[in-house]
């Protein structure tokens, strides 16, 4: 295996043996298999449509499944890998039978091999080392990983039933030219389309998630169990919290949010369940003893999942693309209702969570929220009493390291606001840093995909200012990063012209020295150095 996709990747250089994350190296041979043939597959497609032939829109979903499958920390188990590769040979076996002509099509786009031994061997033959040349590979797989974060995000639209078919031909389009000889110019391009549609994949989700449950709003958040039964749901799907909701009220068992799920308590859809009693314990690394002390039965919606203990695996359930060897999974495609009824049965069996924090939190700051307040903010800045605005979204991680963005919160003068979206803000969320004339110092987005409440904000204030770019605001970027959402987040603040972004914990393993400097040239993109020293840069 040779994985290097996400932050915490082995020496800070890549995998080759087994996955920090805990994924074997099985599972990462038939991941890249899968999206070789993904990309075979979108080739096909690509070229009946060249055709005149209409490819059928479930497609669509079957490219964003897989792709979203392969993220860090999402799926474990290489028996969910070998049934999404042979829906997709299925699938390109039926497409291919319409092509008037298969002459120019890539090996990807031809193989049906389905031996499990051999698809392991050809899958050590097309991972990301096939690609020779150093600076080609980087800008290849910095697509892709976009290419996955922004599959996510499709998806967790695409469930509730929003689609954007600009948004997959271009997913399908972007899977072929990663198959064909590029130059580098054109790869970089091709990098940039990526982050144009993470813009317009997060507003779709956005959209989906508004127009299904409501604007969020500031919303006070406990954190403290009560003392009935519960089922704890982490992940980023809504439609998954609103199933679940509905199907636990009136038995007795409370709902808790983990992780990135916090800020389903800031939809006013939701507020109607009293059985939904706020969230339980950090970020997602946080979970092998949090959810030891929940006691109770946990949903996992999407990635982030950390190989469990044996104390609590039978308490793990995992749905839709999430899955762990062992743990038993809830069913379900778009447009079907769930059974969550295993998950209700079992938490009524179970002992109330153990208490593991006092007091509450504040969120709900997207940018509905936000302009709601806009005269308010306008007035602080005007008179001074806002300096600056800290951008300070992303991912959240194991690494001892990342204390860094609690101790450059805590440093930070009184008269900046940071805004946040994603896990990084269980960094400082819990702080309490206080209030700028009634405004909080944290304003909370919500999940990562988010970030894009947050470019919202951002556009807002410079059209209320009058000025030519965001760049001109008084608002910098720190940012930290894990896995491919926070790619595709990073890409779409650069295809918008975002300049001066500092990013750590540590840069990507996958961007070669070339790479990074066009991104240095172009973007002024830096590593993070240690507090004094980014305090000074980005504050002065």
């Amino acid at each position: 295996m040779f994985c290097y996709q996400c932050q915490e990747t082995a020496q800070g250089k890549a995998c080759t043996i087994k996955g920090v994350c805990g994924k074997e190296s099985s599972t990462a041979l038939l991941q890249d298999l899968l999206i070789w043939l993904t990309k075979g597959l979108s080739q096909v497609a690509q070229n009946l449509r060249k055709q005149g032939e209409e490819v059928p829109k479930d497609l669509n979903h079957l490219v964003t499944s897989n792709l979203f499958l392969t993220i860090t920390n999402a799926n474990f188990s290489d028996q969910d890998i070998l049934d999404a590769i042979n829906r997709t040979l299925d699938a390109k076996e039926k497409l291919l039978s319409h092509l008037s002509s298969k002459e120019d099509l890539d090996l990807a786009a031809l193989y049906q091999e389905r031996d499990k031994e051999k698809l392991l061997e050809q899958g050590s033959l097309v991972g990301v080392l096939a690609t020779e040349d150093q600076d080609l590979r980087s800008l290849r797989e910095l697509t892709i990983y976009g290419l996955k974060g922004l599959s996510a995000y499709t998806k967790h639209a695409n469930v509730l039933l929003e689609e954007n078919e600009e948004i997959d031909l271009f997913i399908q389009e972007a899977l072929a030219a990663t198959l064909e000889e590029k130059s580098i110019d054109q790869m970089v391009d091709l990098v940039l389309k990526t982050g144009e549609y993470g813009v317009k994949g997060m507003a779709l989700l956005d959209q989906a998630n508004t127009k299904a449950y409501g604007n969020p709003e500031m919303t006070t958040v406990s954190i403290e169990p009560r003392k009935n039964p519960g089922i704890l749901i982490s992940g980023h799907d809504l439609r998954d919290m609103e199933m679940l909701l509905k199907q636990t009220q009136g038995t007795g068992v409370d709902v808790y949010t983990h992780s990135e799920m916090l800020p389903a308590n800031y939809y006013p859809a939701f507020k109607k369940y009293d059985h939904f009693v706020g969230n339980y314990g950090n970020a997602w690394w946080k979970q092998k003893e949090e959810f030891e002390a929940f006691h109770g039965p946990i949903l996992m919606t999407t990635n982030c999942i950390v190989p469990p203990k044996d104390s609590y695996k039978d308490r793990l359930f995992t749905t839709g693309v999430a899955g762990f060897p062992g743990c038993k999974h809830i069913p379900g495609e778009i447009g079907e209702e769930k059974d969550f009824s295993p998950l209700i049965e079992l938490a009524k069996t179970c002992p109330p969570p153990e208490k593991i924090e006092e007091g509450s939190l504040v969120g709900g700051f997207a940018h509905s929220q936000v302009f709601a307040l806009a005269d308010k903010i306008v007035d602080a800045i005007q008179s001074g009493a806002i300096k600056k605005f800290v951008v300070m979204a992303g991912c959240d991680g194991r690494q001892k390291g990342r204390s860094y963005y609690t101790d450059f919160a805590k440093a930070l003068p009184k008269d900046t606001v940071i805004l946040t979206a994603g896990c990084a803000k269980y960094r400082y969320n819990k702080l309490n840093l206080g209030d700028i004339n009634g405004i909080p110092r944290v304003l909370d987005a919500g999940q990562c995909n988010d970030s894009y409440s947050l470019v919202l904000i951002a556009l807002k204030l410079a059209e209320i200012f009058d000025l030519e770019s965001v760049n001109d605001l008084p608002l910098v970027y720190n940012i930290a990063w894990y896995e491919q959402k926070a790619v595709i987040v990073l890409l779409a603040l650069l295809s918008l012209g975002v300049k001066n972004i500092h990013l750590g914990p540590s840069l990507p393993a996958f961007i070669s020295p070339n790479v990074l400097k066009v991104l240095v040239e172009k973007f002024n993109i830096a590593p993070i150095t240690n507090v004094e020293d980014d305090l000074k840069t980005l504050i002065g």
